[in-house]
């Protein structure tokens, strides 16, 4: 199965290594095309290891080489063209509208949902969503492979294992409140 709906990551849910990571496996289902660019991996790994110096700067390139290889097509390139054309209150996100149109994605999964308003980005067909609101719409509408997903990230994570609830835990950390409620009722299969 594979999905023409197409989704960009913003930098600030790639930041948490657990949104992040749930975020790959969900990408991974084919639900839905994840894409993101150069300039998204360079603000996620620049501010990672701004708040964790602990972290090595060739394990977070690692990971950038991961992502890009094992999601189809997720590297777009060549937008960079259309990012003075783009209106937004905050002249720094303009390269991920800018990634959006190009990848004729129709959503920006974001935190800063401030930073993407509406009456700007419905000029371009665009939609700006929360990551709790966008994964409880793909699992009130694909139950079974949001889970499955769900249970293929809890198990691999090994240092150290988590249980469901403590991964159900993490996730609600992550701001993941109406999903995680939702989990919670198939935590038997996470």
């Amino acid at each position: 199965m594979s999905s023409n709906f197409t989704v960009v990551y913003d930098a600030c849910v790639l930041y948490p290594a657990p949104l992040r990571d749930f975020l790959m496996r969900l990408a991974l289902t084919d639900l839905y095309r994840a894409r993101w660019t150069n300039m998204i991996h360079d603000e996620w790994i620049r501010n990672v290891l701004k708040q964790r110096p602990d972290l090595q700067a060739v394990d977070l390139q690692r990971t950038r080489e991961l992502m890009n290889l094992h999601v189809r097509d997720s590297l777009i390139t060549g937008f960079e063209h259309l990012i003075p054309a783009v209106q937004l209150p905050d002249h720094d996100d303009r390269h991920v509208v800018a990634c959006a149109i190009h990848a004729s994605a129709s959503l920006i999964v974001t935190f800063n949902l401030k930073d993407f308003p509406s009456q700007q980005l419905n000029q371009y067909n665009l939609t700006a969503q929360h990551p709790d609101d966008f994964i409880f719409d793909l699992l009130d509408l694909h139950p079974a492979l949001v889970c499955e997903a769900a249970a293929n990230h809890r198990r691999s994570l090994e240092r150290p294992p988590k249980t469901s609830d403590e991964y159900l835990d993490t996730l609600l950390k992550q701001g993941l409140t109406q999903t995680v409620g939702l989990l919670r009722d198939w935590k038997s299969a996470i």
